[in-house]
């Protein structure tokens, strides 16, 4: 409420103002005010050339501020500072992370056995990932993929109320709505019998979270906090930096991670939206210690708490010949590597059959774009299913500006029209499979704290390539030629949205 509140006397105070000096617009006011925010603009897009940026995003935000000097304006003092500067803020919490995953999951060496099972293109990739995320890859780790909302949280509900020691939860969207409150009762449930609850959520995700939420579960015991809040008025770059990740750790034991946050809409409850596809993952067994280790040192970043204890970190081993590979790796403004991304471009450039791709923002850098382009053209099959409605607009036809260059390069492009397409999903050779919370885009890959698990002959990866295969036929076949038949208005949209891809 408090929030609200600031947001509503600010905007009721810059009103206030406008309608007592609106004669002095008509004047010198207006003149000045043009000047001085023109003036701003030329010195921001001189500092913009100076940072030596990808030249994609330099000629976008000149562009930007050139042709929408006001909004580009406040745009750029938003979102546009130099992120590798400003993710400086964040280096104690790398070098803690880094530590603290050497600690944990550095005595853990790769299974060389189990890994020269694996093709030789598919060996590099793992000690590249293990080289980036720290922990090798786990053939002691039992995964279900869990198909939408209905089965994701019945699993996650049903865990929760089994827990015995810990529940830990980490969300991008947290909503007050019947779901919320249902996952909110079993919390406080939970922290009243003496289990110890700690929840996530990231300020600007769950922005319209009550109070009366939060304060709710603080009061029964639970301990709930926001990933870093942005106080108004004094915005900064720190709104640009996310917490991206949906993660739930029960007792050391189980976990689950996925695309899907904590919402109705999430169930499919939402009228516009209908049908919510989307895919998480449940996890038992020994990669469980990398998905808790995520959450402690957020954990730790947030609060300055501490809990890297045998009682969280010794998950209760299974052994299965049949289980397959698992490797969960996080990422974000921290690393210096670009983590999900360089794991993405290796699984592309590793396939020699097929690469299949979910994904509800395609936004793709200029070397991942590469990479496909240059698979489909050397024989590969190349699909990706995309929605057929928005959810983010300017995100939405920036995606859709991207579709001529797939199709001349032979990929197959489709849009999903049984709902919402939520899910994030990449699968190489139907036998190598990502599944997390990173979607094919420039803020996944450079701005947002995310996590994946990437899977290695694993019955989960059976289960997503049906799972995709039974996506394409609910989805249409995007055509060349049809594509090219789109209104002009469509046209506009795409071209004025793709000016912003660089910056999304």
């Amino acid at each position: 409420m408090k929030k609200r509140l600031q947001i509503a006397i600010f905007i009721i105070g810059l009103t206030i103002a406008l309608v007592l000096t609106h004669n002095y617009w008509e004047g010198w006011l207006l003149g000045s005010f043009s000047i001085l925010i023109s003036i701003s603009a030329l010195f921001i897009g001189f500092f913009i050339f100076l940072e030596n940026r990808n030249p994609r995003a330099t000629i976008a935000w000149a562009v930007v501020l050139a042709v929408f000097p006001i909004f580009g304006f406040i745009f750029y003092l938003l979102f546009g500072r130099n992120y590798r500067r400003e993710r400086k803020r964040y280096e104690k919490k790398a070098w803690l992370d880094e530590q603290a995953f050497s600690k944990i999951e550095g005595n853990r060496q790769i299974n060389e056995e189990e890994l020269n099972k694996m093709g030789e293109h598919q060996q590099k990739l793992f000690r590249l990932a293990h080289r980036l995320g720290k922990s090798p890859i786990s053939f002691y780790t039992e995964t279900k993929v869990l198909t939408n909302g209905n089965d994701t949280f019945k699993a996650i509900l049903e865990a929760m109320r089994s827990a015995n020691h810990h529940i830990h939860l980490e969300f991008y969207i947290v909503r007050d709505d019947e779901l919320g409150n249902e996952i909110k009762d079993i919390l406080i449930e939970k922290a009243k019998s003496g289990v110890a609850v700690r929840f996530l959520y990231d300020a600007v995700g769950s922005w319209k979270l009550s109070k009366n939420y939060i304060n709710e579960l603080r009061n029964s015991g639970v301990e709930i906090e926001p990933f870093s809040p942005v106080r108004l008025p004094s915005l900064n770059n720190q709104i640009n930096f996310r917490n991206h990740r949906k993660i739930c750790v029960v007792d050391g034991n189980i976990g689950f991670v996925g695309g899907l946050n904590i919402g109705d809409e999430y169930l499919g409850k939402n009228e516009y939206f209908g049908f919510w596809r989307d895919t998480h993952l449940y996890v038992r067994g020994e990669a469980v210690r990398s998905l808790q280790l995520i959450f402690l040192q957020d954990w730790y970043y947030t609060t300055g708490v501490t809990l890297l204890t045998p009682i969280y970190l010794s998950p209760n081993l299974v052994e299965d010949e049949e289980f397959g590979g698992v490797h969960l790796l996080a990422g974000g403004p921290d690393n210096d590597w670009n983590v999900i991304k360089n794991v993405f471009f290796a699984m592309i450039t590793s396939a020699k059959k097929s690469i299949w791709i979910e994904s509800p923002y395609f936004i793709p850098d200029d070397d991942i774009l590469s990479a496909l382009r240059v698979a489909a053209l050397s024989g590969i099959d190349v699909k990706v299913i995309l929605p057929s409605k928005p959810d983010k607009r300017l995100v939405f036809y920036a995606s859709k500006s991207y579709y001529k260059e797939l199709l001349e390069a032979g990929i197959k492009v489709f849009e999903y029209k049984n709902g919402f397409l939520h899910s994030k999903i990449i699968i190489v050779d139907q036998e190598l499979a990502s599944i997390g919370t990173s979607n094919m885009d420039m803020r996944s890959f450079h701005l947002n704290f995310e996590v994946n698990a990437f899977l290695y002959r694993t019955k989960s990866a059976e289960t997503l390539v049906n799972d995709f295969l039974n996506d394409i036929e609910n989805s249409n076949e995007v055509l060349l030629e049809e594509y090219n038949k789109r209104p002009k208005l469509q046209r506009l949209h795409e071209s004025t949205a793709r000016l912003f891809s660089p910056l999304l």
